[in-house]
């Protein structure tokens, strides 16, 4: 499956572009682009990964997350061995790193 095509890119041009001319920062305004993105791709279902990618709502209580998101955010943090860790530990974890 390829990644992006071309639309994917004019799209993200667009977005990032528009963005940038509100006055957002070239690196912020690229990732909300991409984000977009990867966000119509997968609900288009052309992303090979059903699971989740993202780390939850940042106003989400870290209990209410996925499991995969948890393990996502560690990631984010730099948690080594997040993946043996029970829930609780993970999520302790996280807070110890936030």
């Amino acid at each position: 499956m390829p990644a992006w095509t071309n639309k994917d890119e004019r799209q993200y041009e667009h977005i990032k572009e528009g963005y940038e001319k509100k006055g957002m920062r070239e690196d912020k305004a690229q990732e909300i682009a991409a984000r977009t993105v990867n966000k119509e791709r997968r609900e288009e279902g052309r992303t090979p990964n059903t699971r989740t990618e993202g780390t939850g709502n940042p106003r989400t209580r870290l209990e209410s997350r996925s499991r995969d998101e948890l393990e996502n955010r560690a990631r984010e943090l730099g948690i080594s061995g997040a993946e043996s860790l029970s829930e609780a530990d993970l999520i302790e974890a996280i807070r110890e790193q936030e």
